[in-house]
């Protein structure tokens, strides 16, 4: 009995383990008041037990970083204007626009994993200035060990590598570069649009054969969902959390 009841804890450990991780993108924005990027959607990705939330990170022109998808708010450029420029302007949900350091300190009062998007910056100096602030304020929060980060800039890519805790999961979003490549440059692994894993499953079972995780965006649809899940996907970024928790369930 005992023997039966330890093969059954086994399987369903193992069951668990190969489901892939929900990560809220954008954060849970589309709960009530909720908006994409603010304080709110990080915390509700929390209230439903998200793996993850992720968020994009913009310098501005004096070395202040925002939260925000676009690279304008309002009509402002975040990385061409200044802080003062900035920080006052509204989301949709009436919250001011989050610096980092503001939305890290309200991470603080959860358990996600935060998933950092650096945005790419036409200076790539001033990029190179962005990380190195973004590592210094995760640094500064101990929450070093609760960021992956992911980019589509390639040398951003390769900076975060470089300068990131070791251990530290860096992936790539641009799509073009393939699993042995990444593996070759020290990357975690492909951060890559649903359509480009369609177009090439053969690299889910390369970068498990890599020791390497997948990660897919933005996967909405109920049938996409399934798809990613049949196939092995790892995490999933959604825009419809509670939907993919259902399909999981």
């Amino acid at each position: 009995m005992k023997k039966l009841i330890l093969l059954i804890m086994l399987a369903t450990t193992a069951t668990c383990w190969s489901q892939p991780w929900v990560v809220a993108h954008r954060g849970y924005w589309k709960a009530d008041g909720s908006a994409q990027n603010s304080r709110r959607s990080l915390v509700k990705a929390d209230s439903i037990h998200c793996w993850g939330s992720e968020f994009d990170v913009w310098m501005s022109r004096d070395g202040v970083l925002f939260v925000n998808h676009d690279e304008t708010i309002n009509g402002i450029e975040i990385q061409k204007a200044k802080a003062r420029e900035v920080r006052d302007q509204k989301l949709s949900n009436g919250e001011t626009i989050p610096t980092l350091e503001q939305l890290l300190q309200v991470a603080q009062g959860t358990t996600l994993q935060l998933v950092c998007e650096l945005k790419p910056h036409d200076d790539k100096y001033q990029e190179a200035q962005a990380i190195k602030k973004i590592l210094k304020l995760f640094k500064k929060y101990g929450m070093e060990n609760r960021v992956t980060y992911i980019t589509f800039s390639y040398p951003g890519m390769r900076l975060l590598i470089q300068q990131a805790p070791k251990g530290t999961e860096v992936y790539y979003l641009n799509g073009e570069l393939s699993p042995i490549t990444l593996k070759t440059l020290g990357s975690a692994g492909p951060d890559y649009e649903y359509c480009i894993f369609k177009s090439h499953p053969e690299w889910i079972q390369e970068c498990e054969q890599l020791g390497m995780k997948t990660n897919v965006w933005t996967v909405n649809k109920r049938e996409d969902l399934q798809w990613c899940i049949d196939n092995g996907i790892d995490y999933i970024t959604t825009n419809e959390p509670e939907l993919l928790q259902q399909m999981l369930k």
